[in-house]
């Protein structure tokens, strides 16, 4: 594929990797030491091949999938964790968590502004008919929006935080906003502002964030998607939700049933692939942020508007891109297309897909069906036309896609 990129991307490829050096080094010191936490958690409980083992039906005894709940909570830093192949995607994920700690006449109440689009029938936002969101629960919602630069409004939380509010939400990632991503950082400074004044759950929408910092932010509530970040290339399905012992046994009952909670639940061969995604996953996050660090580096020298800057500090594996144009959005998407693994044949077209108002374009020629550690890139189709770029199985695969696309652009 590398025969015929443009000469003037072949020479951003090695200037990039130049001034990229040092940044990429101390992605690999991070990689160590997060791997260093899993390894210690996989001896402390004792992993061994009979974890692996399958089970059937109901799932009763699985003794790999409840070891795997407490792995996952020894590395995320809480004091439980529910770890399924059963939930669908991080939308899911989400949906578990909000119904299960919520009931009628609660609010929720969002600090990072409107949540992510395919959030707005769950919550009620733009569904008001009768389909089962926790507006037809009965449960308000509010917002208070980001400030300029992801600032948080602490003004505006303690003005919302009223006796009612139930669920303090934040969401760590950009979603489909112009917005950097918030760091552990500033979702912990959240979290105690929260914790001091109201005693409502703080519930945060991990996704796209895990293992990108030397820890996990502070949260009654970690909920995010094993086909992301966590699931390391390697879990071909499933979710998580991580946190405070009451919180993650109200999300098992919701799940499941109350009376069963995580005690069901048939594993279906899924251990072996989420055991393995778990201990990649470190090293899996620093070749999607060196794939992204290297995207923002050689687009911005060609000209476009990227967010993260490649030398600016990242808290997730999203690089966002405006193309100002419909056309150049296309080019960049079938060009990371057109250097996939799996159907490089295809040509994306934007298209209605379920949850978002507006037509997206979505290149994704994964292993995994819809998986975002893998090399992908999507975007809406409206102004500016901005790229949402993330993953990279391998920083060698993602330097070629990068190559090809932006070959793509300057052919366009």
């Amino acid at each position: 594929m590398l025969k015929n990129i443009d000469k003037k991307v072949e020479k951003l490829l090695c200037d990039a990797e130049r001034d990229c050096r040092e940044i990429f080094e101390k992605l690999d010191d991070l990689s160590k030491n997060r791997t260093d936490d899993i390894m210690d958690a996989f001896a402390e409980f004792r992993v061994s091949e009979s974890d692996f083992i399958s089970s059937s039906g109901y799932g009763y005894g699985d003794v790999g999938r409840d070891k795997l709940d407490k792995i996952w909570a020894r590395v995320f830093g809480t004091e439980a964790a529910l770890v399924r192949p059963h939930i669908v995607n991080g939308t899911h994920a989400l949906t578990i968590g909000l119904f299960a700690l919520l009931r009628p006449n609660d609010v929720l109440l969002s600090v990072t502004g409107k949540p992510y689009d395919t959030l707005d029938c769950a919550i009620g936002i733009t569904n008001k008919d009768g389909r089962g969101s926790l507006y037809d629960f009965g449960v308000k919602y509010r917002e208070v929006s980001l400030l300029a630069d992801t600032k948080i409004d602490f003004d505006g939380i303690e003005k919302n935080l009223t006796d009612d509010v139930k669920v303090v939400y934040l969401q760590r990632s950009r979603g489909y906003a112009q917005r950097r991503a918030l760091t552990v950082s500033q979702i912990d400074e959240v979290y105690s502002f929260v914790k001091a004044r109201s005693n409502a759950f703080v519930a945060v929408d991990n996704c796209y964030g895990e293992f990108t910092e030397k820890k996990e932010p502070n949260a009654d509530l970690l909920i995010g998607s094993l086909i992301k970040n966590p699931g390391g290339g390697f879990a071909e399905c499933g979710g998580y939700l991580a946190g405070d012992e009451k919180a993650v046994d109200l999300c098992a009952a919701r799940l499941t049933s109350p009376g069963i909670g995580a005690e069901c639940g048939a594993s279906l061969s899924q251990n072996k692939n989420m055991y393995r995604g778990l201990f990649y996953a470190p090293h899996t996050v620093s070749q999607a942020q060196k794939t992204a660090i290297l995207a923002a580096y050689i687009l911005e020298k060609l000209g476009y508007d990227v967010s993260p800057k490649y030398n600016e500090y990242r808290s997730d594996i999203i690089e966002a891109v405006n193309f100002n144009s419909a056309d150049k959005l296309c080019a960049f998407c079938r060009g990371i297309q057109s250097a996939s693994p799996i159907d490089s044949f295809v040509v994306p077209e934007p298209w209605d897909m379920p949850g978002y108002a507006d037509k997206v374009i979505m290149a994704a020629g994964a292993f995994v069906q819809g998986s975002s550690i893998e090399l992908s890139c999507d975007g809406p189709l409206k102004p500016p036309y901005t790229a949402f770029f993330q993953g990279g199985l391998t920083y060698e695969s993602g330097r070629i896609a990068i190559a090809v696309a932006a070959s793509k652009l300057i052919s366009e």
